[in-house]
């Protein structure tokens, strides 16, 4: 969430960014609700503070029937006003928490239609093979019986598929290694506090596209970036610890894939998915620099694959809460002739770290928040589609991309 100083001080900025971001907010009313909260505060505090006073002067004897009458009024008094400051104040941050992250100044403006590209590599082939109809026939998936065990979008990799996964996770790992990453396994599930302070749907939201455990206080994560994010909740870093970067494997679990709009077939969109995450936890000043990073490492790990992409600088109304700039790569589908979406990396700047309480501790002493990003190294199910589309040959063999060979034992083909 915003900082609500923040917020005053930059009335215009936050209204117009949360409106390019097709956010219908009344910032006025989250402003009013904090003048209200202060104000009951010191209401409070005052009769906090009477209240003590009395306690003091019924010390050491028996108290006077007035006092005793006063305290009790006092007491009554305070009762009713926390708990009306306790409804102002959860109202306050559900309003405030509303409120999504503010843009840079160049994010394109508009719905994803208006969405910028700004860089390209690789040709454009002309044919390609649907993998869905590919990795059955060679018996690599199995979506029936992964129906039959979980329900639609479940699935099994088999033989040569499930190694290829294998493979790329071994080759995005040796790269963010290399990039100074430290390798995290995560948790699968994490509480409301987290998944919400990350940016997520909380679980009454009817957009939530997260999978709540009945009766507990958990959800499965959509990413890892959803743990690498609560891993310092409540902490302060020293600056001189600063930039952190973790790399995050996991298992991602989404209710979207049946999206309206969207491509549906075969593993290009499904319920649940392996992922390898890049997390940044940085200075305020470093941000920018680290967004563009980690832009870098994903572009050597599709070049280095050979996979053709593009990279586009998201408009603001398909930019989600947390993020105040985000690119797409996205690579070239010879099957559909055009660009699907590949991978992603955000700049979250303040807006996570302050709804999870991470700091950093200034070398002059001073606290405040930091920054963190995300992106995704390598998303296995995609990748494994991307692969096939651009590798598999007429004579129905896969080719091996070269970077890849050592983890399959440097067979040329699959």
């Amino acid at each position: 969430m915003l900082d609500v100083k923040f917020i005053r001080e930059n009335l215009k900025l936050v209204e117009k960014s949360a409106k390019e971001k097709g956010y219908k907010i009344n910032i006025q009313e989250v402003l009013e609700l904090d003048d209200r909260r202060k104000k009951e505060l010191a209401r409070v505090e005052e009769l906090r503070r009477k209240r003590n006073e009395i306690a003091a002067k019924m010390n050491g004897g028996k108290p006077e029937k007035k006092l005793i009458d006063e305290g009790k009024k006092v007491k009554d008094e305070l009762a009713k006003l926390e708990e009306d400051l306790t409804k102002v104040e959860q109202e306050f941050k559900a309003k405030l928490k509303s409120v999504p992250n503010i843009i840079f100044d160049d994010v394109p403006l508009g719905d994803e239609d208006y969405s910028v590209e700004i860089k390209k590599w690789g040709g454009q082939k002309k044919e390609g093979v649907d993998h869905l109809d590919y990795a059955v026939s060679r018996d690599w998936v199995d979506f029936e019986r992964g129906a039959k065990v979980a329900g639609a979008k479940f699935y099994y990799l088999k033989n040569e598929l499930a190694l290829l996964e294998n493979a790329l996770i071994q080759f995005g790992l040796k790269k963010v290694l290399e990039k100074g990453f430290t390798f995290i396994t995560v948790p699968d599930l994490v509480s409301s506090q987290v998944l919400e302070g990350t940016g997520f749907n909380p679980r009454s939201s009817d957009q939530s596209d997260e999978y709540y455990i009945e009766g507990e206080d958990l959800a499965l994560i959509a990413t890892a970036e959803i743990a690498l994010t609560g891993y310092h909740m409540n902490e302060i870093i020293d600056e001189k610890d600063l930039p952190l970067k973790y790399a995050g494997l996991s298992a991602c679990f989404r209710k979207e894939a049946g999206s309206a709009g969207k491509h549906t077939r075969g593993l290009f969109r499904v319920h649940q998915f392996n992922k390898l995450e890049m997390y940044v936890f940085c200075l305020p000043e470093q941000s920018k620099e680290m967004h563009e990073m980690i832009l870098g490492i994903e572009e050597e790990i599709w070049q280095e694959l050979g996979i053709p992409y593009h990279v586009i600088n998201i408009a603001a109304g398909d930019l989600g809460a947390p993020a105040a700039k985000k690119y797409d790569v996205e690579y070239w589908s010879p099957v559909d002739q055009c660009y699907r979406e590949l991978t992603s990396c955000s700049n979250c700047t303040d807006f996570q770290a302050r709804n999870l309480n991470i700091r950093v501790r200034r070398t002059d002493g001073t606290v405040e928040v930091l920054h963190t990003l995300n992106g995704t190294a390598v998303s296995l199910a995609r990748t494994m589609v991307a692969v096939i589309e651009n590798y598999a040959t007429k004579d129905g063999k896969l080719k091996v991309p070269e970077v890849l060979k050592p983890y399959l034992n440097n067979r040329e083909e699959l």
